[in-house]
């Protein structure tokens, strides 16, 4: 198929954007091919600049749960528009949606909004060590929480060895207070409170999209929880990208455990900019303006975004029944890529999460961010590549999540695993 009017696309932008892209991963530089510039969306799929159409399981990173240009959606988008872009004044629809999570989460008794995910996690880690009047936090190895300065760390040497800056322009004095642990490694977690007394927060995603799909084991979440009570820490779930997808009640519905705070996006703006944090009334009474903790944002609260995200939530309250048809589509997605890989003779390992779904090129079980480094990427890249070729769209990495929306039907499903046994065979044969 033809991608010329891509490919001249992104000279175009590459003289005046960074790679020419607004976020690293959407330069394809991990396939070894040119990044696609989208057109439209239009319910399962993609259409590009050259007029390409593709089944898409990227669905935006995840918050289009009923596809692209949902009608409902939509016409609560236009709705807002009408009234105005932004007030920068409290709306009836802040307190609406509020209301909407605070009703679904079992952890959240206050809610705030924000612009985007990364700006929810820098909120949560500074209430909460406003909170607890300590200055270090744990985070887990292959986790991402957004590009905030003091989470942008590699692992150290040991388990419990304190964080290093992993870009240029963040300072080590700010980093130095961000202790990495092993995701699945309670030990490593226990290394960690042995080694400073210091802990405001652990912060986890307690289902990992950004390492490729890698669950939290439960009985994990259980001694993390154990562990925060006991040395006087908070638990933060980071759901930006499973809240509301994996379950109308987050990753918290599936695995039980109860977290101190949350964070949110994605799925909550229904593919608007939006992201959130929440919590316990105690917690979130610490924050300006009934509290010391401050925190602000001009767009925060955005009217459209609102409307977009109430209108989401409120159509997957509605239909609470899909999120177990979506299951099993991604799931007979997964079986049949682990039925044509193994058929060929190529490890796969798989996993489905709700709506969410993961496979890695490797032969080892995938349990943390260790495991996944030994996928073999460059297997993945032709795969993603030939997939592509095929018109289906696949995130453009070994370590990203895909997902499931309603508007792509089991035929589909269907035709994504004969492609998928089709490129498998030209792998092997090539």
């Amino acid at each position: 198929m033809p991608t010329i009017a891509s490919q001249e696309a992104f000279e175009a932008a590459k003289m005046v954007i960074p790679g020419g892209v607004d976020s690293p991963v959407r330069a394809f530089k991990s396939v070894g091919t040119t990044p696609l510039f989208i057109q439209k969306g239009e319910g399962a799929y993609l259409v590009d600049v050259d007029g390409n159409r593709y089944v898409d399981y990227v669905q935006s990173w995840g918050p289009l749960i009923f596809g692209h240009a949902d009608e409902t959606i939509e016409k609560s988008v236009i709705e807002a528009v009408k009234k105005g872009l932004s007030f920068g004044a409290p709306t009836l629809a802040e307190t609406a949606l509020a209301t909407e999570i605070v009703t679904l989460l079992d952890a959240v008794e206050k809610v705030r909004f924000v612009s985007s995910g990364t700006e929810a996690v820098m909120s949560a880690i500074r209430l909460a060590r406003g909170y607890t009047g300590r200055d270090d936090i744990i985070k887990f190895k292959g986790c991402y929480h957004g590009h905030s300065d003091s989470l942008l760390v590699q692992a150290g040497s040991g388990a419990a060895t304190f964080g290093h800056p992993s870009s240029p322009g963040v300072p080590a004095d700010l980093t130095k207070h961000t202790l990495l642990a092993t995701y699945n490694d309670i030990a490593s977690v226990e290394a960690c409170f042995a080694q400073s007394s210091n802990i405001a927060a652990i912060i986890i995603e307690p289902i990992a999209g950004n390492m490729g799909l890698v669950p939290a084991d439960k009985e994990f979440l259980v001694a993390l929880r154990s562990l925060c009570d006991k040395h006087g820490a908070l638990l933060i779930f980071d759901e930006v990208m499973s809240g509301f997808r994996a379950d109308l009640r987050g990753a918290q519905g599936l695995v039980g455990t109860v977290p101190d705070l949350v964070t949110l996006g994605k799925v909550i703006g229904g593919g608007m900019p939006v992201g959130a944090f929440g919590g316990k009334k105690a917690i979130m009474d610490m924050l300006s303006p009934d509290g010391a903790v401050y925190q602000a944002g001009t767009l925060s609260g955005n009217p459209v975004a609102m409307a977009a995200g109430l209108a989401s939530v409120q159509k997957l309250k509605q239909n609470g029944q899909i999120y177990a048809v979506l299951q099993a589509r991604a799931t007979r997605l997964m079986e049949g890529f682990k039925a044509a890989a193994t058929q060929h003779g190529i490890a796969l390992q798989i996993d489905v999460r709700g709506s969410m779904f993961g496979f890695f090129f490797t032969d080892k079980k995938v349990r943390n961010f260790d495991d996944a480094l030994t996928s073999d990427t460059a297997l993945f890249a032709k795969f993603h590549t030939g997939m592509l070729a095929k018109g289906f769209y696949f995130a453009c990495s070994q370590f990203e999540t895909g997902f499931i929306s309603t508007a792509i039907t089991d035929s589909m499903i269907e035709d994504t695993i004969a492609a998928a046994q089709s490129v498998f065979a030209t792998i092997k044969g090539a």
